[in-house]
């Protein structure tokens, strides 16, 4: 463990960011999907009931920082592995299906318990902080690729 706190910046985050991500590649990977299909994956169960195409490739373009025909590619991924399907009710829309919903919560319980160890033992007050300053960090950087 690093005894001398490095003062924060794109080096640190990027480094934290990285690790994690290999960590939760992995995990998800064990369980049969992707990385950027559990990021959408999750987005379609946690929207409850349906999403809108649309407003699903926004969320996952948003959050992953793809463009959008990645994002559809995805979509079909899921849907071909028949972990989302249309919405009957409403074709602009897509559901998780039950198998989708069991792989989420799969893959959901498997990165909780990473996040568990990595955070272990850091006291509640600096996780308020470093989610604080990230947070900030996170709108800024937005704010400047929505103006770009």
């Amino acid at each position: 463990m690093t005894t001398t706190a490095p003062l924060v910046n794109a080096r640190v985050i990027a480094l934290a960011h990285y690790a994690g991500r290999a960590l939760a590649e992995d995990a998800v990977a064990r369980h049969g999907v992707t990385f950027h299909q559990n990021v959408t994956l999750r987005a379609v169960v946690v929207a409850g009931g349906s999403i809108g195409r649309e407003e699903l490739v926004a969320e996952v373009t948003g959050s992953l920082k793809t463009d959008a025909s990645f994002v559809h590619g995805v979509m079909e991924e899921l849907t071909a592995a028949k972990l989302v399907e249309e919405d009957p009710a409403d074709a602009s829309r897509i559901r998780p299906t039950e198998a989708g919903r069991e792989r989420y919560e799969t893959t959901a319980a498997a990165t909780a318990e990473i996040a568990a160890r990595l955070y272990a033992g850091i006291p509640a007050e600096d996780l308020a902080v470093a989610g604080r300053v990230l947070t900030l960090v996170t709108e800024r950087a937005n704010a400047e690729l929505a103006g770009a």
